[in-house]
């Protein structure tokens, strides 16, 4: 993927660092703080983080992309998780490439990881559909948000 066939998005634009080096195009990070592979999906995860911290006021320094999970056995990574002042997460978020349709099956692989970590929001997104949902352990059942909730009330609603 080159600057010249960046997929747009249904997310805010921002100052996006993005260069060639010697592995390919490579688009800055600012949570990681180093410079990764430029793929479809990362476009979309490094947009989508920005877009919390910018719009929905999320402390960058709570927010952990690429967090490594062991799920029966097997290690996964999970595209970002959310914490509080606690370090206990609040939310886990879910990224594909803006040609990938939200499926049923993207919603089982972010429920899958929750197993993990109880968050009481799962949210997915490709970039141009989002979808967040808040989920009730009580009745084992989850409900869809018409927005993404700011960082505040994602810490009070816990």
């Amino acid at each position: 993927m080159n600057k010249d066939n960046i997929y747009p998005l249904n997310l805010p634009p921002f100052d996006a660092k993005i260069m060639t080096s010697e592995q390919g195009t490579v688009i800055f990070d600012i949570l990681r703080r180093k410079y990764v592979a430029l793929t479809p999906e990362e476009w979309v995860r490094q947009h989508f983080v920005h877009y919390l911290i910018s719009e929905k006021n999320y402390p960058s320094s709570l927010i952990a992309n690429e967090a490594s999970i062991k799920i029966f056995s097997m290690n996964r990574r999970c595209d970002t998780v959310v914490y509080n002042n606690k370090l206990e997460p609040l939310m886990l978020l879910e990224y594909k490439s803006p040609n990938i349709k939200i499926s049923q099956q993207v919603f089982d692989q972010i429920a899958r990881y929750n197993l993990i970590f109880r968050v009481n929001y799962l949210v997915v997104s490709n970039g141009l559909s989002h979808y967040c949902c808040k989920v009730d352990f009580d009745h084992q059942s989850y409900h869809y948000l018409s927005e993404i909730p700011d960082y505040t009330s994602l810490k009070e609603n816990q």
